[in-house]
C-alpha cells in the first residue's frame, strides 16, 4: 500500500453539497478520508488544486465513440482512442456502447471488450476504464430506428441473441424494443444473467411495455429520442415509453444533455418529473465527438455529419448521436437547465454507477470507494485525473 496523499484547497463535490475546508485523502486505489484540511498531519504529501472543483470521475453508460472511432470497431486502436479521449475529459469509467450491426460484427466487438477488460492490451491502462458493454440494438422497431442501421434490425425471438449472450460476462446493459416478439422472455433471461434490461428505439404503447417492466425491465435510454409517446386509438389516448419514463418510479432514465437533442424546457421537464436520483446524464457520443463542424463520420455501414454541434443524418431527417462528451454536458445542466451542481454531477457519476450495480465502489467521493477522482475547472474541463489512485497523463487544461 502506497503512502497516503491529500488533495487540498478545493471544493469537494459530494452528492448533496459542495464541501469546502476539507481535504480528500487517497491511499493506494482507495479514497481514505475527507477530513478537515487543518487536521492533516504536517508530513502528509499534498496536491494544492488552487480552488478548483474536486469531483468523482464521470461515468458514461451510453457512449459509442470519439475522434473518428466507434466501439463497433473491434480493434485496440479504436478502444484506445475513445477511452483516452474520455479520460482527458474527466470520464474515468464507461460502457463501450455498440450500435446495430450484423450479429457476427457485434460478437467481435464483445470479444474485443472482454480482452480489453481482462487487461490483454496495454493501452487499457491509459484511458477510462471499460466497465462493460452496452449493447444498443439490434432488437428495435423499424419505425423508431433513428440513426440505427435498419438493414440489420432483428427480433428477440429469432435465435440471434444466443451469440450475444455467450458474452454475458461483459454485457452490463442490453437495450431492445419491448413490443417485439420474444421481448418478455429476453427480459427474464437478462435479469437471470445480471444484465440490465433496457427499453429504447421502440414504438411500444404502455400496454405493450408493462409486461416487460413487471418482469424486471428497469432502464429507459435517451428520453424523447427513439421513444414512443401518446397515440390515439379511436377516442382512447394510449401512453408510450415517454410517459412511462416520466412517471414510473421503478425506472431509471437516460438523458442526452447536449442542448441539441433536447431544448431547455424538455430537459427541465425530465429533471422535474424523474428527479435527480433516477435520471442519468449520458453523452450518446458517436465517432463524430471531437471532430470539427462538417466532418463526416461512420457507424457501421452508415455515414453521418457533424452539423450545428450534433451528429446528423446526411438528409437531416434525424440526429445521429451527439458530438459532445459527458464533461461538456454537466455545465449545460448547471447553467442552462438550472440544476444544482452536486445533482448535475450525480447524474453523470453516482446514478450511472447505480444503474450498472457499481455504486458501492464508484460514482461519489466517499471513504472506501475507488479513488476515481477528477479536478475540474469551473467549465468542467479536466485539470488532473486519478483512476483507482493512479494519476493519469492528460493534457492539462489551464
Amino acid at each position: 500500500m502506497t503512502a497516503p496523499f491529500a488533495l487540498v484547497n478545493g471544493r469537494l463535490i459530494l452528492p448533496d453539497r459542495l464541501l469546502t475546508g476539507h481535504a480528500l485523502v487517497i491511499q493506494g486505489p482507495t479514497i481514505l478520508d475527507l477530513p478537515p484540511q487543518d487536521t492533516l498531519p504536517p508530513e502528509m504529501p499534498r496536491v494544492d488544486v488552487g480552488g478548483r472543483l474536486i469531483g468523482p470521475g464521470l461515468i458514461d453508460i451510453h457512449t459509442h465513440g470519439a475522434l473518428g472511432h466507434t466501439f463497433n470497431e473491434p480493434t485496440p486502436q479504436a478502444f484506445a482512442t475513445i477511452t483516452q479521449e474520455n479520460l482527458r475529459r474527466g470520464v474515468t469509467g464507461l460502457l463501450a456502447t455498440t450500435a446495430t450491426a450484423p450479429i457476427p460484427d457485434l460478437v467481435a466487438c464483445l470479444a474485443m471488450a472482454r480482452e480489453w477488460m481482462a487487461g490483454t492490451h496495454p493501452q487499457a491502462e491509459e484511458g477510462a476504464q471499460v466497465l462493460g458493454v452496452h449493447v444498443e440494438g439490434p432488437y428495435f422497431s423499424p419505425a423508431q430506428a433513428g440513426a440505427q442501421d435498419p438493414a440489420n434490425l432483428r427480433t428477440p425471438d429469432d435465435g440471434s441473441v444466443e451469440a450475444l449472450l455467450a458474452h454475458a460476462d461483459v454485457i452490463r446493459i442490453l437495450t431492445f424494443a419491448p413490443e417485439l416478439p420474444g421481448a418478455l422472455e429476453l427480459t427474464r433471461r437478462l435479469l437471470a444473467l445480471g444484465i440490465v434490461p433496457a427499453a429504447g428505439h421502440s414504438n411500444a404503447t404502455e400496454e405493450e411495455a408493462l409486461p416487460c417492466i413487471e418482469a424486471g425491465l428497469r432502464h429507459m435510454i435517451h428520453i424523447w429520442s427513439g421513444q414512443s409517446s401518446t397515440v390515439r386509438e379511436g377516442p382512447w389516448r394510449k401512453p408510450g415509453l415517454l410517459e412511462l419514463s416520466l412517471t414510473d418510479e421503478r425506472l431509471t432514465v437516460e438523458m442526452i444533455g447536449d442542448n441539441r437533442h433536447l431544448p431547455r424546457t424538455l430537459m427541465r421537464l425530465a429533471v422535474k418529473c424523474i428527479g435527480p436520483e433516477r435520471l442519468c446524464l449520458i453523452s450518446d457520443a458517436t465517432s463524430g465527438a471531437g471532430l470539427p463542424e462538417g466532418a463526416r463520420f461512420r457507424m457501421g455501414e452508415m455515414e453521418y455529419e457533424v452539423h450545428d454541434g450534433v451528429g446528423m443524418m446526411l438528409d437531416r431527417s434525424a440526429f445521429a448521436g451527439s458530438t459532445t462528451l459527458l464533461n461538456q454536458m454537466v455545465p449545460i445542466l448547471r447553467d442552462v437547465v438550472g440544476v444544482p451542481l452536486p445533482e448535475a454531477v450525480g447524474m453523470a457519476s453516482l446514478n450511472p454507477a447505480r444503474v450498472i450495480g457499481l455504486a458501492d465502489r464508484k460514482g461519489s467521493l466517499e471513504p472506501g470507494k475507488d479513488a476515481d477522482v477528477v479536478v475540474f475547472q469551473e467549465d468542467f474541463r479536466a485539470w488532473r485525473v486519478w483512476v483507482q489512485g493512479r494519476e493519469m497523463e492528460i493534457t492539462r487544461n489551464a
